[in-house]
């Protein structure tokens, strides 16, 4: 059974920094592509950054472009997404989840239960 297990979230101000991760077990992790997805009030899932296998390639959407930093490792089956420079539309859930790198996210993909970022002063 695939699990992703997201951590890190909580109460940053505006401007500020979070660092996000995920455990994931149930599959094979070191083959699989991953990404970010956040789900802000009033809207719908948006897909934020993705990474390769091997990790060493990356895409990011343009909002969070400059901003964020996804990254890996694969001897510890985590994903990471460093937040810096937070805004306050950007408080919300977020989500590690698979795939993104090779084609568009696909928003049914397997996602873990998310971990709340609240951006306010």
């Amino acid at each position: 059974e695939v699990q992703l297990v997201e951590s890190g979230g909580g109460l940053v101000q505006p401007g500020g920094s979070l660092r996000l991760s995920c455990v994931a077990s149930g599959f094979t992790f070191k083959t699989t592509d991953m990404s970010w997805v956040r789900q802000v009030a009033g809207k719908g899932l948006e897909w934020l950054a993705a990474v390769s296998p091997g990790g060493g390639a990356t895409r990011y959407a343009e909002s969070v472009e400059g901003r964020f930093k996804i990254s890996r490792d694969n001897g510890k089956n985590t994903v990471t997404l460093q937040m810096n420079d937070l805004k306050s539309e950007e408080t919300g859930v977020y989500y590690c989840s698979t795939g993104g790198y090779f084609r568009d996210y696909v928003f049914s993909a397997v996602r873990g239960q998310g971990t709340q970022v609240t951006v306010s002063s």
